[in-house]
């Protein structure tokens, strides 16, 4: 849908300022296909409508057509989102989750397709979260950077509720300062005022942009992007990650500084920092401080409690003592969790993989234990009846070996 004429006009500019006609490429039947292709790559659950990714398969060629026409005709009208509570990952408490329809994601899918370059090609490098080509490591590799170029002193900042905050108005003005197509303005106002579905409650937001949404990261990058911008006009090193940031300072003044400054550009916009969630630390001290998963302290990383935890869930679920499983089989059920989670931590201190390693065992050699009448977790002489080299034979991964591989490739 982008063509190369328009391709050329987002580094050069476009005639007037701001992109005219943009409806026909949301709703062109090229694009609805490529956005149905992504919607139906990442599954997901039904909408209030009750229709699965699966049935929306089975008459993708008629929906698709319905919505090209519907969107063409200005009939379109996003159905309400279903809001579920999910678990936040290592605690025992849960965040809101809203479930667009099917329809409604492709269609979300397709307009991201249009806009998304469009604010791309401004948006600050400062900036992380839900971009092309970008993501957590590259967010994590900035900052170890960073500290290693003596910005120890770190401004660790929450917005409480952000994705439920964002005043309607102002993000849509936002757009407005690029776009100029008023069916696409009104597509956005339309998603922006669609009902919450929740039990048996419905209600219209008067603010927020909810979480699940296939739009909603775009829009919340850019209701975030004139803060980039001036942060980065001030000299301040953030490394934000959609609503997740921290200010990477060379002194404690500095950093005061930078806080100040961030907690007035987030109350010029509408939003609040959560005031037991925001500090500056000293990163060579104890304490440290939490970003994206790892925890940063007197110049190591390490999973932070929370990402600890979420493993140990995981792994406790599938390695229950009174699992029937054979072994072979609950290694190869627990294996891929642990490649997963090697292959984003894999960066921490080796003492990580060394205790996760061993914690492992003694999960698996209490399974075994029981097998043979025994009583407790696996202890004592389990570990000469069934030695580390028991477990690497039976396939177990080993963190600590696959640590020591990456050290000698390097």
């Amino acid at each position: 849908m982008w063509t190369d004429r328009m391709l050329a006009a987002l580094v050069t500019g476009v005639k007037g300022g701001k992109w005219f006609s943009l409806m026909d490429k949301v709703y062109s039947m090229k694009n609805l296909r490529a956005a149905w292709a992504a919607v139906h790559q990442r599954k997901g659950a039904a909408g209030v409508d009750g229709q699965t990714v699966h049935r929306f398969e089975a008459r993708a060629d008629l929906e698709l057509a319905k919505l090209e026409q519907e969107l063409g005709d200005g009939s379109y009208v996003p159905r309400s989102v279903k809001r579920v509570q999910i678990p936040k990952p290592g605690s025992r408490e849960t965040r809101p989750l809203g479930i667009p329809t099917i329809r409604d994601r492709v269609v979300q899918t397709a307009l991201r397709n249009v806009l998304e370059p469009i604010f791309e090609v401004r948006f600050a490098p400062t900036s992380y979260g839900f971009r092309p080509k970008r993501g957590c490591k590259d967010a994590l590799r900035r900052v170890q950077e960073l500290l290693d170029t003596g910005h120890t002193w770190v401004v660790d900042a929450d917005i409480r509720k952000y994705f439920d905050s964002i005043p309607h108005d102002r993000l849509t003005a936002e757009v407005e300062k690029e776009v100029a197509d008023g069916r696409v303005i009104e597509l956005l106002r339309a998603y922006l005022k669609a009902g919450i579905f929740d039990g048996l409650e419905e209600w219209t937001p008067d603010e927020g942009t909810p979480q699940g949404a296939v739009i909603s990261p775009l829009l919340a990058n850019i209701y975030l992007h004139p803060v980039d911008i001036a942060m980065a006009a001030s000299g301040c090193e953030m490394v934000r990650y959609a609503d997740d940031f921290v200010v990477m300072c060379r002194s404690q003044t500095e950093a005061e500084d930078a806080l100040h400054m961030i907690r007035e550009l987030i109350e010029e916009r509408g939003l609040t920092l959560h005031p037991e969630k925001t500090q500056i630390v000293d990163a060579t001290q104890r304490g440290g401080f939490d970003f994206l998963g790892y925890h940063f302290e007197r110049g190591y990383r390490w999973p932070r409690k929370k990402s600890m935890k979420t493993l140990r869930d995981a792994l406790r679920a599938k390695t229950k003592r009174n699992n029937g499983n054979s072994l072979t089989t609950i290694i190869e059920s627990i294996n891929p969790t642990l490649k997963g989670w090697f292959g984003y931590f894999k960066h921490s201190h080796r003492n990580v993989f060394t205790d996760v390693d061993g914690w492992v065992r003694m999960r698996l050699r209490s399974i075994l234990r029981r097998r043979h009448h025994g009583r407790g977790r696996g202890r004592g002489n389990d570990h000469l009846r069934w030695p580390n080299s028991f477990f690497r034979e039976a396939g177990l991964f080993s963190m600590q070996e696959a640590r020591t591989l990456l050290c000698r490739s390097r």
